[in-house]
C-alpha cells in the first residue's frame, strides 16, 4: 500500500464539493483516510446498498450511506470568512505551523 499523503482537510472540518452530483454543496468531514487520499463527508456523495436479512437487521432491505470521496474533490471553509479557500502553513508563536486561510489570512487550527 501506498505511503499516507498529507491532506489538506482534517475530521471536523467543513467542505464545498466542487464536482460531481453534490457541487456546490457544504458538509462536514465524518473521516478523514489519508493513505487512501479520500473522506467521509457528512449526508453527500451517498450510496444505496441492498442487504440480505440477518440477525443485526432481520428485514433487510436498501440502506442509504455515505460514499468516500476522493480529497481533491472538496475544498476547505474558512471558518472566519466563511468562503471556501486554499490553505497556507503559517508560523506560530511556538515555532509550530498551522494551516490558514488564504484569503483573510486568519489560523485555522486555533487548537495547537
Amino acid at each position: 500500500m501506498s505511503e499516507a499523503k498529507k491532506l489538506h482537510v482534517k475530521k471536523g472540518d467543513t467542505v464545498v464539493v466542487l464536482t460531481g452530483k453534490d457541487k456546490g454543496k457544504s458538509a462536514k468531514i465524518i473521516e478523514a483516510l489519508p493513505k487512501k487520499g479520500k473522506v467521509l463527508v457528512e449526508g453527500l456523495n451517498t450510496v444505496k446498498r441492498h442487504t440480505k436479512p440477518s440477525q443485526n437487521m432481520p428485514q433487510g432491505g436498501i440502506i442509504v450511506k455515505e460514499a468516500l470521496m476522493h480529497s481533491a474533490k472538496v475544498m476547505l471553509v474558512c471558518p472566519a470568512c466563511n468562503q471556501p479557500t486554499r490553505i497556507k502553513k503559517s508560523p506560530l508563536a511556538n515555532g509550530a505551523m498551522a494551516r490558514a486561510c488564504k484569503k483573510c489570512g486568519e489560523i485555522i487550527d486555533k487548537d495547537k
